[in-house]
Formats: C-alpha cells, sequence, structure tokens
C-alpha cells in the first residue's frame, strides 16, 4: 500500500480531485457536504497499475482553510507523497504557501504538483500559475514535483494523473517491516459491539491482531483485531491506512494526537532536545529575530503549545533549542516535526528531535555546552540510530533507556558485549566513564581505610554511591587485578583475606591470644574484652584478620580452636565413641557453659558432632571431624 495526502488553498479541488480519481467522496460529514468546504480528515483510496501488478493508494484528503491548519498537518504527519492541488484559474495562494511550509518542513519530497480546475483556465493562465508554482517550489525539497495538469469535471488529465502518480510512487523507499510500531491517532470511535477503534497512517514496522501496544503513560492496550482499507485483516504493514479494534481503553482516551507504541519503543516527555532547522526555501530557522512566546509543536498527529529556549547561537543551518511541552509525547531520536506560530499563520522552523531525554540545564554556560553536544550528535548522524554514541554521550544509561529513544534492540544489546563497556544486567556503563572510575577506586578504598581503619574496605554500597553508578554490581565489574570483591566489600587484590589491624587493637587481641595459649576454650569474659577496648567493630576487624574466630555473640576463640574441638573432645572424653552431654564436654575442654553450648551448636551445624533428641552428642567420627 501508499499512502498519499492532499495539500492547497481552500476550494482549489482537492476533494473533487480525489472523488474523481477514487469514485468515493472523501468529504464524510454532512456539514462538509452541505457546505461544500472539507473541515476534517477524508479518507478514500483507489488502486494504480504499478510494473508488475496493481497496488492500492490511500488517500488522506486534508482542509485547505487557514482555520484548519492543525488538522490539516495531522493528515499529513505521517505519509511520504503529497498531491499537492493549484487551482488554473485560483493561482497560487497563502494557504499554498503555508502547507508548501509544512510539506518542507516535515521532509517531504515526493508527489505531485497537480492543476486543477484545468477547465476553467486557457493555456496562458496555466501556463501562468505553472511559472509562478516553479517560483515558489524553488529550494522547498519539492521543486522536483511532477506537473500534471487535470480536471475533475470533464476528466482531462486524469489517466495522465494516475500513471504519473504511479511512476513517482514506484520509487518512494519501503520502510521497515520489523521497524517497532507507532501509530499517532488521527480518529477515535466506539463501534457497538466492539468497543474503541482508532484510525490512523502506520508508518513502519507491522501490527498485528493480538499485539499489545503502550499508551504514552505506558498503560497497555490489546489490539482486539485490524483493517485496512475497510477489510478484516490479520496484520498490516507499514506504509498503511490501518483501524484498530482496542481492548482497555475508551474511545475518549486515544483522541487525536494519541500515539499507540510498542512497549519500550518510545520516551514520554515533556521536555526535548532538538535541531530548528529552516524552512526549505525560506531562509535561516531565526537568526536574530524573536519568536512569538506561543508557538506549537505539531508532530505526527499531535499538536502541542511549547516553550523554546535556544542553545548556543543560530546559524545558516538552523540552531539547537530545547523545547518545554505542555503535555507530554512519546518521542524518539530522529522524530521530525514542525514548530508553528498559530497568531502568524506560519511555519517558523522543522524540529528533528535530537533527545528526548535531555539532562537538566543547572548551571552557568550549561546550554552553550549542551549545544556543542548536541552539534556532535548531528554530525554523527546519531538520528540513524547510533547506540554507542548515545552510549558514550551518556556515560551512563541502561538498556530500556536506550531502546525508548527507538534504537533498535539488537544493536543495544550488542553493547554490552562492545570494549570496555560495563554490564550488569540492563545497566550500561561507557568504556571511557568506566576508565575515569576505574581510576578513583583506589583512592576511594585508601580513603575509606584511613576513615574506618578497622575495616578492610568500603561496602560496595558506599562505594556506587561516592563514584555516582547504579547498581553495586558495576562496583564489582570495575575492580581491576589490584582489587577484589570480597564479602560485599572493595579490598585490595593482592592482599591476604585480613587486613592487618590498628597497633593498639594488634596488642589487645595479642592479650586474648596469650590467655587463649593457656586455656584454649576459656573464651575471655566480657569485661574483660571491655578492659583490652575491644568491642564488636575491633572484634569483628580481628575475626577478619583470621586473629580470632566468633562462636557466638560475646564468645571469642583463637583461630583454629573452633576446628580442632573435636580432637580435643576425642583425647578427654573417657569414650570418644560413647555419647556425652554438655557438662562432659564443658569439662573435657576445660571451660564454661557460657562457652560449651555455642560451640558444640556450630560444631553441629559444621557436621563434628550429631546432637540426639535427649540432648546428648556423639562425635562424628574422623572423617568427619578432620573436616570440623
Amino acid at each position: 500500500m501508499h499512502v498519499v495526502a492532499t495539500a492547497g488553498h481552500v476550494d482549489h479541488g482537492k476533494s473533487a480531485l480525489l472523488r474523481a480519481l477514487t469514485g468515493t467522496d472523501p468529504d464524510r460529514l454532512a456539514e462538509e457536504q452541505r457546505r461544500g468546504m472539507t473541515t476534517d480528515l477524508g479518507f478514500v483510496r483507489t488502486r494504480l497499475a504499478f510494473d508488475g501488478g496493481e497496488d492500492d493508494v490511500a488517500f488522506v484528503d486534508v482542509p485547505g482553510h487557514e482555520r484548519f491548519v492543525p488538522t490539516m498537518l495531522a493528515g499529513v504527519g505521517q505519509v511520504g507523497a503529497v498531491l499537492l492541488v493549484v487551482a488554473a484559474d485560483g493561482g497560487w495562494m497563502p494557504q499554498t504557501t503555508e502547507h508548501l511550509d509544512a510539506l518542507a518542513a516535515l521532509g517531504v519530497r515526493r508527489g505531485l504538483l497537480v492543476l486543477s480546475r484545468a477547465d476553467l483556465a486557457d493555456r496562458a493562465q496555466r501556463d501562468g500559475v505553472l511559472a509562478r508554482a516553479a517560483t515558489e517550489l524553488e529550494g522547498s525539497g519539492l521543486e522536483w514535483l511532477v506537473r500534471v495538469e487535470a480536471s475533475a469535471v470533464t476528466g482531462e488529465g486524469l489517466a495522465q494523473l494516475r500513471a504519473a502518480l504511479a511512476r513517482v510512487l514506484a520509487t518512494a523507499p519501503r520502510p521497515d517491516p520489523a521497524a517497532p510500531v507507532r501509530l499517532w491517532v488521527d480518529r477515535s470511535f466506539t463501534v457497538r459491539g466492539a468497543g474503541t477503534v482508532v484510525t490512523g497512517t502506520l508508518a513502519a514496522g507491522t501490527v498485528s491482531a493480538g499485539d499489545e501496544l503502550a499508551l504514552p503513560d505506558g498503560a497497555p492496550v490489546a489490539v482486539r483485531g485490524l483493517q485496512s482499507l475497510d477489510a478484516p485483516v490479520a496484520s498490516a504493514t507499514g506504509p498503511a491506512r490501518v483501524a484498530l479494534n482496542l481492548r482497555g481503553v475508551t474511545a475518549a482516551a486515544v483522541r487525536r494526537g494519541t500515539a499507540l507504541s510498542a512497549p519500550g519503543t518510545t520516551t514520554t516527555t515533556t521536555s526535548a532536545d532538538v535541531r530548528l532547522l529552516p524552512v526549505p526555501g525560506r531562509g535561516a530557522a531565526d537568526g536574530d529575530q524573536r519568536w512569538p512566546e506561543h508557538l506549537v509543536l505539531h508532530l505526527g498527529t499531535a499538536a502541542v503549545p511549547v516553550r523554546v529556549r535556544p542553545l548556543g547561537p543560530a546559524s545558516s543551518g538552523g540552531r539547537h533549542a530545547r523545547l518545554s511541552l505542555a503535555s507530554p509525547l512519546p518521542l524518539r531520536t530522529g522524530d521530525r516535526g514542525l514548530v508553528r506560530d498559530p497568531g502568524g499563520h506560519r511555519v517558523l522552523a522543522a524540529a528533528l528531535v535530537l533527545d528526548p531525554a535531555p539532562p537538566a540545564l543547572s548551571r552557568r554556560g550549561a546550554a552553550r555546552e549542551r549545544a556543542a553536544v548536541l552539534e556532535q550528535v548531528a554530525q554523527q548522524a546519531v538520528v540513524a540510530g547510533d547506540p554507542a554514541g548515545e552510549l558514550d554521550r551518556r556515560g551512563q544509561v541502561t538498556r530500556t533507556q536506550l531502546r525508548a529513544l527507538g534504537l533498535g534492540r539488537e544493536a543495544v544489546d550488542a553493547l554490552a558485549g562492545a570494549p570496555g563497556v560495563l554490564a550488569d544486567g540492563d545497566h550500561l556503563v561507557s568504556a571511557g566513564l568506566a576508565d575515569a572510575l576505574r581510576a578513583r577506586l583506589p583512592g576511594e578504598l585508601a580513603a575509606h581505610r584511613r576513615e574506618h581503619p578497622l575495616e578492610p574496605g568500603p561496602p560496595l554500597e558506599v562505594v556506587r554511591r561516592r563514584l555516582g553508578l547504579a547498581a553495586p554490581g558495576l562496583v564489582a565489574r570495575l575492580a581491576g587485578p589490584a582489587l577484589a570483591v570480597r564479602e560485599g566489600r572493595l579490598v585490595a587484590g593482592a592482599a591476604p583475606a585480613g587486613p592487618a589491624l590498628p597497633p593498639a587493637v594488634e596488642r589487645a587481641v595479642g592479650e586474648v591470644l596469650a590467655d587463649l595459649a593457656r586455656e584454649p576454650y576459656a573464651a575471655p569474659e566480657a569485661h574483660r574484652l571491655r578492659d583490652l577496648g575491644l568491642g564488636p567493630r575491633e572484634l569483628a576487624a580481628a575475626v577478619r584478620a583470621g586473629a580470632l574466630e566468633r562462636v557466638a555473640e560475646g564468645v571469642y576463640l583463637a583461630a583454629g580452636a573452633v576446628q580442632a574441638a573435636p580432637q580435643v573432645l576425642a583425647g578427654q572424653l573417657p569414650d570418644p565413641a560413647a555419647a556425652f552431654t554438655a557438662s562432659e564436654a564443658r569439662r573435657a575442654l576445660g571451660t564454661s557453659r557460657r562457652v560449651v553450648v555455642p560451640l558444640l551448636e556450630l560444631l553441629d551445624r559444621r557436621g563434628a558432632t550429631r546432637r540426639a533428641p535427649d540432648g546428648t552428642r556423639t562425635l562424628a567420627g574422623p572423617g568427619l571431624s578432620g573436616r570440623a
């Protein structure tokens, strides 16, 4: 299928021309037919002969009156070809100019210039109108429109029009059928027994019955069924006119200007950085002139009031700006719209979306710096899809966020394996930022050791916050050969499991070890530890250093004492193979109940002893006790 829109001044015969071409009146409303003037979008179709067969061509008829320019822009926002109609007896008119500016700004470059109502003008009149049109089209990008003279009344030129349109459409590039779907709604209504139905021009991608799409706020809607050209179909591939029967939404919630998108493929935003491009054939985008305060962004079928903040100086090639939208739109990098002054009835500039998720501009000079970044974006043609470039500019981003810019899933996922890029689940860090952060890690480790000498290193969460990373797992992936992650902390990679203790702590621990050397299982009492200055933090550091072993809260023994306990019991109990009580174990180890009860429980957990229902225990045997 091909989709073509009309354009041109009011009363220049656009609807009559389509009626003659298709046999169907594009004016759907009774008021339009009564007044003889198009006020809303109309939709008709025909079939044209192409090499190798026939193709469907759908037409979107737009109103030509200046009051309905927003409606006209909703009709042409997603089409790739146009019938620009100029009446032979009326000539070039103001709305012809504004419609041409809109088409040029939106990037429409294919179609026909149709000299309509040819039966009402002689040769000299026709030639004069065509000459004026050639002048107006110069530099617009549409100067190569094929010229056709036609009359809807006499039928003159209609066959030539059909043939010329087929030749033009045959050269149009075909959109990617696998592109992520986004349908800008141009009509919504309720059908009895079916529910909500929306229509729109599908520019690219494929939509099928059973698909799930997302509203701009992310809410899901299901496609119950669809039609194309009034016929039920299982799926439709852009470009195509489609009608979707939706489940999970009312018609009032999906009015004109709403977009239905493949989930996760757009960024719904009220702020976007754009390149404002001059309207082809009309000069600079803004130069030094001051724009009116009240402007409107037209994109897809949406029309949203915007405030424009210039970023950096203007040039002959346009300027960068930040748009603040009065209501959110689901955008992608590379989207193209236009900025219009509704009061002055003029298109001011094309708007090419470079970043629908821009950073805040919070410091002096940030706007100019941002303009330099956007200049790089434009030069590197990120609008064609550059996940690696987006990652480099953002430094840290999620795959979900990159896909929401409109970048392809496969290309985004491939970044996880790119040289130097850090990946942790959904999170990505660019190679450049990773190198810079990796260089900071030794300093972060040293600073934490100075502030917390009893700790082997900072917890990953602390490092994550200091480096501004999104996930602790990224810290672990940053650690190089000189660093390591142990027990959730960043430590020196070449260091033993336990770091050296501060001198005062080392001396106190030495006294504890001297006591335990005389009575290995007589764990020091709380007051003894307190007198030595060994609190919970110091004791924990001694355990990490491998000097002490924690049996239970407040019960500490020398390292290796727990592992040796089964052998000690085997040598001190009267019958090592017989069951023994906790009291017997206490006497065998020369300790107290405070120590022996948690010690035996620890040996149970390690499998060195087995506890019977009556509370007695047996040694697990040489094989198992050796593992204790």
